[in-house]
């Protein structure tokens, strides 16, 4: 029969491995983008016509796991020299001093310090986004289906452009090019399995 200390002892060492389990940060799951099946996209007006544009290379780093999302990172960066709209004249001026000024910092950034679940599949990655330098909290909403081991996030959020100093100049009004622009996210992404299996 076991000793009563030896019990007490057992239970005591339970209890404590409960609490520090509890207290331990959920290690969230790694996930690899799949760039030819996601896309990040732009649109916007200019002169009273929309248009619609895509950045063609950007890399996402994402850890994430749906019963504890509060614990997820992620982080993505996109090539502003990348950004195309089929309009010649536009994608020529997009890199330059004015607009993404890629010279002085060629890409965008987004991190997300946390996930929060809003039901139904629905989330918000909530972080700071920064372009040309200029950093300003985002939140950014997007729904996600999951399918074993594969991951589909959509979401779309509309920005103000002159909030980063994207269009100096005479561009700075709205009066040529609309000051909002909507940015929208689809990204599939695999879970990475851990090292060795």
């Amino acid at each position: 029969m076991m000793s009563l200390g030896l019990r007490l002892g057992m239970a005591v060492a339970l209890h404590s491995a409960v609490l520090l389990g509890a207290a331990l940060p959920a290690l969230a799951a790694d996930w690899a983008v799949d760039p030819a099946r996601s896309s990040i996209r732009f649109s916007g007006v200019q002169v009273g016509t929309a248009f619609s544009g895509r950045f063609e290379r950007f890399e996402a780093r994402i850890a994430f796991d749906a019963e504890k999302p509060e614990a997820g990172r992620a982080t993505v960066l996109i090539d502003l020299a990348s950004a195309r709209t089929g309009d010649a004249q536009r994608d020529q001026a997009l890199p330059q001093k004015d607009w993404f000024d890629v010279r002085s910092v060629p890409q965008a950034r987004f991190e997300a310090t946390r996930f929060v679940a809003r039901g139904g599949g629905d989330y918000d990655a909530v972080g700071t986004l920064t372009i040309r330098g200029a950093s300003r909290p985002l939140t950014l909403p997007f729904h996600l289906d999951l399918d074993g081991g594969q991951a589909r996030a959509t979401g779309r959020v509309t920005l103000v452009r002159t909030d980063f100093g994207v269009g100096q100049g005479a561009w700075a009004s709205g009066q040529w090019v609309g000051l909002d622009v909507g940015v929208d996210i689809d990204l599939v992404a695999r879970i990475q399995a851990p090292a060795g299996q």
